[in-house]
């Protein structure tokens, strides 16, 4: 009872023998108190109300414990396994000052029709503050047919823009300053032809190659174990890539020649160990093939960069790409004795998981996009696409495309997230889950390393195997509902309300054709076959092919004709079945 005057005074319930025990000498007391704990507090607690369920998992069912506590990260050791951002291992960032120096790159992934109106769209999205531009093709040009080919009927500037020549590429890029603005192109099995484009477009304009900045996908090991959009066999398309990247060490220094992307290996159904180690190992892949060739690993690596997607589950998301950056830099210096610290780096680029979106309730993208990509932020990436609302039904409106947009700048200017450096360090949970997240990558390293690396895995189907296997189990925990997806498989409501969605006109192939037509009215056919002649014969004899292939498209050779001289020396590629 209070009197006047006094200080409440709480009256507390007797404490048992158990929590009055003093530790033994040498005993943890942290794993003592947890001990008292599970038996004082959390035993009463789930006898009045147990746990919503058995088990907690990550989206990838990972096993999430109730709690963590120091007891879960004794054996870290921060410099070794944590350590500053801008130093070795990277845990916590490339950079020393992170989002304080400088804001990750908002660049959106866009395409669609003709090159004028993909350029359109360019335009916009500059005046509306996108930072850089990221460039979606359509699947003729993503397959290296030109738009009059008799497979190119009904795709043409479907899924994204299309090019076929030099032409299209300066409407593409038309009063846009590629000196000052750097742009990214998601194109991998003819990725040589459209850098050879992006790179006579600057020499058209009087621009030093050195100047131009930007990535190119060209990453051929991830179309053969997920999204499939391969022509030619491994062994052949792998030396492709390895001549962009001796080229772009020779001429092209400020350009990405590889984006090494887990991004589809992750759509196509993997769980995020499995992206994070097939993406890596694939980077080992090239890194290593670039080293048989002859070249010194820090005279390349420093410009491979990395692409990941970012899928729902907060936690794991931030944990796996804390882990990306500590795996590729003990790699790096460990296995390939790189000396310059920009060779253990991990720069990547990030884009919300489209796999995520569903077409009901469309507007429910919004949220789920602006968590993902708060999740690539507190992960540390270097630059940043968010999907639209309504790419489950087609390629963006305007109007999405604003509202991805300003997701990323509201991030960016209003959450205070960028703030301050890796805000969740130290945290018992993050730390934990960053540290099993890395052991499992690395257990799949070890396989694959058995296997003789990623193209002896790829022919056998291995990869291919595991992630169809993860697709299957995870479609199944939905369908169980052991994985609630709102208004999927719950919170489900009648769809009446259509939303708006962008429609190609069916006249883009008429018109991409005729432009086509056109071009090759226009050139000089014996140039041309020349041009294409001598690439064959570069192609035969081993040489790099690159400078041949840049001569192709400055004499406007199509991507259909520069991709059927390598078509005729190796032929297609047949994927084996995977059991």
């Amino acid at each position: 009872m209070k009197t006047k005057g006094e200080d409440p005074i709480e009256v507390m319930e007797p404490e048992s023998a158990e929590a009055n025990r003093q530790p033994d000498k040498g005993e943890d007391p942290i794993a003592s108190a947890f001990a008292r704990w599970k038996e004082q507090t959390l035993a009463p607690s789930l006898a009045k109300h147990p746990e919503r369920q058995a088990e907690f998992t990550t989206i990838s069912s990972h096993p999430i414990r109730r709690l963590y506590t120091p007891l879960d990260t004794a054996d870290l050791d921060y410099l070794r396994d944590i350590g500053f951002p801008g130093e070795y291992p990277f845990t916590r960032g490339i950079h020393a000052t992170m989002y304080r120096g400088r804001l990750w790159t908002i660049r959106l992934f866009s395409g669609f029709g003709t090159p004028e109106d993909t350029n359109a769209r360019y335009k916009f999205l500059i005046s509306q503050g996108q930072m850089g531009l990221s460039v979606a093709f359509d699947l003729p040009t993503l397959y290296g047919r030109d738009p009059d080919h008799p497979l190119s009927l009904g795709e043409v500037g479907k899924c994204g823009v299309s090019v076929a020549t030099l032409r299209d590429m300066e409407i593409l890029f038309a009063d846009i300053p590629l000196d000052r603005i750097t742009t990214s192109m998601t194109i991998n099995s003819p990725a040589a032809v459209l850098l050879a484009m992006y790179a006579a477009l600057a020499l058209k304009r009087g621009l030093p190659l050195d100047q131009i900045g930007g990535t190119t996908q060209n990453d051929i090991l991830k179309e053969f174990i997920a999204q499939k959009e391969y022509i030619y066999p491994p062994a052949p398309s792998m030396r492709l890539v390895v001549d962009t990247i001796e080229w772009c060490r020779d001429h092209l220094p400020k350009w990405n020649p590889v984006s090494i992307s887990g991004y589809h290996i992750r759509e196509a159904g993997a769980t995020a160990v499995q992206e994070l180690a097939f993406t890596l190992y694939d980077g080992l892949e090239y890194v290593q093939h670039c080293v048989n060739r002859g070249m010194d690993v820090d005279s390349f690596a420093p410009r491979l960069s990395f692409f990941f997607n970012c899928h729902n589950d907060f936690f794991e998301e931030i944990a796996k790409f804390r882990a990306a950056r500590r795996i590729w830099a003990r790699v790096m210096r460990e296995r390939f004795h790189a000396q310059q610290p920009r060779s253990w780096w991990l720069r990547f680029h990030t884009q919300t998981a489209g796999c995520s979106l569903t077409w009901q309730q469309p507007y429910n993208n919004l949220i789920r996009t602006t968590i993902q990509a708060l999740a690539a932020v507190l992960g540390g990436t270097q630059s940043l696409h968010t999907n639209s609302f309504d790419e489950a039904y087609a390629l963006p409106t305007e109007f999405a495309a604003m509202l991805a947009l300003r997701t990323q700048q509201i991030i960016a200017h209003e959450s205070g997230v960028s703030q301050t450096i890796d805000p969740l360090a130290g945290s018992y949970f993050v730390e934990t889950l960053t540290r099993e997240v890395e052991q499992q990558a690395l257990e799949y390293f070890t396989k694959l390393d058995a296997m003789g690396g990623m193209i002896p895995a790829v022919e056998q189907g291995y990869p291919q195997r595991e992630i169809a296997e993860s697709s299957y189990r995870y479609q199944r925990q939905i369908e169980d509902k052991d994985k609630i997806i709102v208004g999927v498989n719950e919170f489900v409501i009648p769809e009446d309300r259509p939303i708006e969605i962008l429609v190609i006109d069916e006249k883009v192939a008429d018109r991409q054709v005729e432009r086509l037509r056109e071009v090759k009215r226009s050139r000089d056919g014996r140039a041309v076959s020349e041009a294409l002649r001598d690439l064959q014969h570069a192609a035969r004899e081993n040489q790099n092919v690159m400078p041949y292939i840049l001569e192709c498209v400055m004499r406007y050779a199509t991507i259909g004709e520069i991709c059927d001289v390598f078509r005729d020396l190796w032929g297609e590629w047949e994927e084996p079945e995977v059991i």
